[in-house]
């Protein structure tokens, strides 16, 4: 075969490479949940690029992927409260970068954003809260801490990052402390069984003495009622009675006399007693 002939191949080879080599060079594409920046011989692009298919210079131009989903990442703070115990706290942060911040993320800060931006601001805000308040508010109020760690990492951060919100996954105090908030606790709450128990017994003595004082209001009234109106007595003797005439009259009273009153009242059987007694 003739020399320039294998060389005229292998030319076109290598140009049949160089182009797919090329070709493959000039396109790209940015992954969903991602925001591509430009780079070209060094110098950064100032608009990200979208995701999706895209052409770029070949050789020339790089795009770099950055993730803008929410992410999560865990951390522990070391704290001191304001009674100058030591508090660990587990943190689970959730952020995303917003898409108008990824070229600048990438061009001014170096490494993982969280690490370099997040987790500094994060356990500086925790450190700020818990220094105002004692470890067993620290440990009662844990969701108050959280707010306001989160309003305060927020407000550091600024626009650049977003965070989605922090969660305490465990605050851990010395055993020694652990112990004493404990028996603090258990001595409070038997001191609340107790008020509950002298509060249902004053209430209780409250009851008897209202029932008591009701009860002999009631006599006085009946008593007062049975002196200006004499018939209430024979009219309740009356309604009560059986029909039957009692067998023992009390000293000092004849048949007569106890009969006498029912017979005003009654029929039948008293004006028989009263005939029986002439």
């Amino acid at each position: 075969m003739n020399p320039r002939t294998v060389l005229g191949w292998i030319g076109g080879a290598a140009l049949i490479f160089v182009l797919v080599v090329a070709a493959a060079s000039a396109s790209f594409v940015v992954e969903p949940g991602h925001r591509g920046v430009e780079v070209m011989l060094g110098k950064v692009s100032p608009a990200f690029k979208p995701e999706g298919f895209g052409f770029k210079l070949p050789f020339v131009t790089t795009i770099v992927p950055q993730m803008i989903r929410q992410q999560t990442a865990k951390m522990q703070a070391d704290c001191y409260s304001s009674d100058l115990q030591q508090v660990k706290i587990h943190v689970r942060v959730l952020y995303r970068v917003p898409e108008a911040s990824v070229v600048n993320i990438f061009r001014d800060y170096a490494g993982v954003p969280f690490d370099t931006l997040i987790k500094p601001r994060v356990a500086e805000a925790l450190n700020e809260i818990t220094a105002l308040r004692t470890a067993e508010v620290i440990v009662q109020k844990r969701e108050a801490v959280k707010s306001l760690a989160l309003e305060s990492a927020r407000r550091k951060l600024g626009d650049i990052l977003m965070i989605e919100d922090l969660v305490l996954e465990d605050i851990n105090l010395t055993h020694a402390l652990e112990n004493a908030i404990e028996a603090k606790m258990v001595q409070e709450q038997e001191a609340a069984r107790s008020r509950f128990a002298q509060q249902q017994a004053q209430v209780e003595a409250s009851t008897v003495v209202i029932k008591a004082k009701g009860e002999a209001e009631s006599i006085v009234l009946r008593g007062k009622a049975l002196r200006e109106n004499p018939s209430v007595l024979e009219l309740q003797i009356i309604e009560h009675w059986d029909g039957v005439t009692p067998l023992v009259v009390g000293p000092g009273a004849t048949g007569a006399n106890m009969m006498l009153p029912l017979g005003d009242f009654g029929t039948g059987a008293a004006p028989a007693a009263r005939e029986g007694a002439k």
